[in-house]
């Protein structure tokens, strides 16, 4: 392998790396090409613009070509010397005694199906003749995809009756192509609580053109139908497809039976909180669909189950431990093995830290193809016997391993970055800080950002950047140079970014404490942690503490000052998601659960604007798309009514996010600074 490395500020170097050894060379002498450039009048060519697919190695490793001005170049490594390469001819050839290739051929499908109306039609592509299927209901219609059994002599479609037609309207005051304002609308734009489209398989023998029925016992209440998870054995025996039940409480693998229609369940999974398809769902086929990897917290941590799928029956845990996987990387099916990166699997680091490992379908053989203390990113060699590991952390610059992806030995550590420069002009990497939360065991993670000209015989105000949807985790885990946050310390701030309980990627129990309650936001969390931080570092004045955030970040900005005014002062709250019965479907729904219970108005910015104390400044784009701009308006109207002070800031023509362009960025700065600060900002 070969790659390119900033070496200085101004200087880069390409390394050529054997992957059995790890040894490493210079790809080229640069004193030695560049001179021979010149000679064959190659001199402008400059080298450091090159990148390293540009660069093709022969296979004795003993020439390089490269391109230049239309021309490829040929640089001999041991010589040093640089020619032109030819023109590559074309090369005709003819196959000479051949042999015939062979084709298995598949079956034609005799059939066609489609919608006539409401009507389900089924077409025979020889006789030119059509059949009706199904009853003729105004109510409901037939909807693709109309898959035929590998056989054909069955078909599965979908029956869908039409839900409740939610859009909303807003208006573009200043709309760049003309001087009236624009009405916008955004169509489908559903919310918690609406009556919504019922989709439902249903299931024809081709033979009788007769409907076989299907009890929907166990698929009665559908939150939505993914066309993509229905799917026929090969041997036309059954079909399956995914069932995600309205609230998100249940998700079940379904299997039907061609001949009967009798539905059973080959994964039922029931939580007394939230199911997260979102986020969280794997299924993986394989066995001929005899076997199948399913994704479950049924243990209290996201881990990863091999079902036999004749009987639903638990084979084995494939992982297992106070760990979760994160993602899937690969799967071999001939091996029986699953690459997968995970969180927590070395209980001594930050369980946010991606590794990367590799286990059998049956829960053997599992190895850490990743060590390092930090947040790791793998890429394979072609041929996937090697890796290249690059990982760091907030307070570590990067470093990249080349590793055996057999047994995840280290062979070579190929480059550490380095951030001296950074240092030498005062640049401070973030802090790591842990503390308990609210229940005096758990470790709630976090990062604090310090001016670079920091004084520590001074006070100085907080800011808490916030984003606690329970989709995720948000504190930053790897190296950055530049962050937004370290811009606000630079302004006489220590800034934070904590994730509290009710975010993703811990325990079950640790995410459920989002379970229809969104306002808590983890505010018991950081609060202590805070507190943690203020006990460590004297420095910390926790009676100017501020807060901001966008979308559900610009609710939880806001419910600070509303639920927490003795510990939060000043908050800047963007685009918010105030009140999740005005926010989309299905986000506040699998969050805050169905039906729409008091739950809703407990977390409603809107209901408890009366409660403001301190200093509001609400943001929001005119437009936005995501969350529905009125949100804001509301918590608007709600506070006037309360008789409360509070800034805010509408963006003509601004969509979701408004509180990241320069100028909003500016002036929630101004809003800390004056606030926080008891400065008046300079004038622009």
């Amino acid at each position: 392998m070969w790659y390119k490395v900033r070496a200085s500020k101004d200087r880069y170097e390409f390394h050529l790396v054997d992957y059995k050894t790890g040894k490493k060379e210079p790809l080229f002498d640069r004193e030695k090409l560049t001179a021979a450039l010149a000679e064959i009048g190659a001199a402008k060519l400059k080298l450091d613009e090159l990148s390293p697919d540009q660069f093709h190695l022969s296979e004795d490793r003993m020439s390089l070509k490269f391109p230049w001005n239309n021309q490829t170049l040929i640089y001999n490594r041991l010589d040093h010397s640089v020619s032109i390469a030819k023109p590559d001819k074309a090369t005709a050839f003819q196959l000479e005694d051949s042999q015939p290739v062979h084709f298995q051929a598949r079956k034609e499908n005799p059939w066609k199906a489609y919608k006539e109306g409401t009507k389900l039609i089924l077409e025979d592509r020889e006789k030119k003749e059509k059949f009706e299927l199904g009853s003729d209901d105004k109510e409901t219609y037939y909807s693709g995809p109309y898959l035929f059994s590998p056989d054909f002599t069955k078909l599965v479609c979908v029956r869908v009756k039409l839900g409740e037609k939610h859009d909303v309207t807003v208006i573009e005051s200043s709309p760049r192509t003309q001087l009236q304002p624009k009405v916008r609308i955004l169509e489908n734009y559903r919310k918690p609580g609406d009556a919504i489209t019922i989709l439902k398989p249903r299931l024809f023998d081709l033979a009788t053109k007769k409907e076989i029925p299907i009890s929907d016992k166990l698929f009665e209440n559908p939150y939505d139908f993914e066309d993509r998870t229905l799917s026929w054995n090969s041997d036309s025996s059954q079909f399956t497809f995914e069932y995600n039940q309205r609230g998100h409480q249940v998700y079940r693998v379904l299997s039907v039976d061609a001949k009967t229609g009798a539905v059973r369940a080959i994964v039922n999974e029931e939580t007394k909180t939230f199911f997260e398809y979102s986020g969280k769902k794997y299924i993986h086929w394989y066995d001929n669909k005899q076997k199948l990897l399913w994704m479950s917290e049924r243990s209290g941590w996201n881990h990863l189950y091999r079902i036999d799928a004749s009987t639903g029956s638990v084979l084995n845990p494939v992982t297992q431990g106070n760990w979760v996987v994160r993602s899937i990387v690969r799967t071999d099916d001939e091996k029986g093995q699953i690459w997968l990166n995970v969180g927590g699997i070395y209980p001594e680091q930050d369980p946010y830290y991606l590794h990367q490992i590799r286990v059998n379908y049956d829960g053997t053989g599992l190895v850490k193809l990743t060590e390092g203390d930090g947040s790791h990113f793998v890429t394979y060699s072609p041929d996937r016997k090697y890796i290249l590991d690059r990982y760091s952390r907030v307070d570590m610059a990067p470093k990249t391993e080349l590793r055996d992806a057999e047994t995840g030995k280290l062979i070579s550590v190929l480059e550490t970055a380095d951030d001296s420069d950074l240092k030498r002009m005062g640049w401070r990497s973030p802090e790591r800080f842990v503390a308990k939360g609210r229940d005096g065991q758990t470790d709630i993670y976090g990062v604090v950002y310090r001016p670079m000209n920091f004084d520590p015989s001074k006070k100085y105000p907080v800011i808490e950047n916030i984003y606690a949807g329970p989709q995720g985790a948000f504190v930053p885990k790897i190296f950055r140079a530049y962050d937004r946050k370290a811009e606000y310390a630079e302004l006489g701030f220590i800034v934070v970014q904590i994730d509290g309980m009710g975010t993703s990627f811990r325990s079950k129990a640790f995410h459920d404490v989002c379970w229809k309650n969104l306002g808590d936001a983890g505010f018991p969390d950081r609060i202590l942690w805070l507190k943690a931080l203020a006990e460590k570092y004297p420095q910390v004045d926790l009676t100017r503490v501020g807060i901001f955030g966008g979308s559900a970040g610009g609710q939880n900005a806001l419910g600070a000052l509303l639920r927490h005014p003795d510990f939060y002062k000043v908050a800047v709250a963007d685009c918010g998601c105030h009140d999740n019965r005005m926010d989309k479907i299905w986000w506040n729904e699998l969050w805050m659960g169905w039906p729409v219970g008091k739950e809703y108005e407990e977390a409603s910015n809107v209901v408890n604007a009366h409660k403001l104390q301190g200093k509001l400044l609400l943001t929001v784009g005119e437009i936005d798309s995501n969350v529905d701009p009125a949100s804001t308006m509301q918590v608007v109207n709600a506070l006037i009514k309360a008789n409360k002070d509070f800034d805010m800031i509408v963006v003509p023509g601004g969509n979701h996010g408004v509180g990241e362009t320069p100028y909003m960025n500016r002036r929630r700065m101004d809003f800390f600074v004056r606030h926080l600060l008891g400065v008046e900002p300079r004038a622009n």
